[in-house]
C-alpha cells in the first residue's frame, strides 16, 4: 500500500501541536496503563494498525499483561479482568470514538463520572480525542509499520 505523505514534515505545526496535546495529556496525571487501554481500544474501532502496534507494545512494556491486552476489544465480556475505572474509561472511549452513534450517552457519561470523577474523566476525553487524531492521520496515509524491532 505504501504511505501517501509524511506529515509532520509537510504539516510540522499541526503535528507539533498534536505532540503538544500528547504531552499534555500525559502530564495531567493520567494512569499510564490506562492510557494505553483507551489507545488500544480507540485504535482497535478506528482499524489504526500503525498505532495498534505501537500502543500494544508501550502498554507491554508499561507491565501490562498480554492476557489483559488480548481482551480489549472483549472487556465487557471480562468484567473481573478490568477495574471500574477502566471499565467506564473504556466505554465512553467507544461511544466517543463512535460518537455519531449515541452522542456519549447520559449513562455512560454518568457512569465514567462516578468512578472517574470530573478530573478523570477530562482526562479520558481528551486521550480519546487524541487517539482518534492520530488514528485519522495514520489510516488515511497509509502510515508505513515500523520494522520489527
Amino acid at each position: 500500500m505504501g504511505q501517501r505523505i509524511d506529515l509532520a514534515s509537510l504539516a510540522p505545526d499541526f503535528y507539533t501541536a498534536m505532540v503538544g496535546l500528547e504531552k499534555a495529556i500525559h502530564r495531567s496525571g493520567i494512569d499510564p496503563i490506562l492510557y494505553e487501554l483507551i489507545k488500544i481500544r480507540a485504535s482497535q474501532i478506528n482499524g489504526c494498525a500503525y498505532c495498534l502496534d505501537m500502543h500494544l507494545r508501550d502498554a507491554r512494556r508499561g507491565g501490562e499483561i498480554q492476557r489483559r491486552l488480548d481482551i480489549v476489544s472483549a472487556w465487557r465480556e471480562a468484567p473481573s479482568f478490568f477495574s471500574d475505572a477502566e471499565r467506564a474509561a473504556l466505554a465512553l472511549t467507544e461511544e466517543t470514538t463512535m460518537i455519531a452513534a449515541d452522542g456519549a450517552p447520559a449513562v455512560v457519561w454518568d457512569a465514567a463520572v462516578d468512578a472517574l470523577g470530573e478530573k478523570g474523566v477530562a482526562q479520558v476525553l481528551m486521550a480519546v480525542v487524541a487517539i482518534n487524531g492520530w488514528n485519522r492521520m495514520a489510516v488515511s496515509t497509509h502510515q508505513d509499520l515500523p520494522p520489527d524491532p
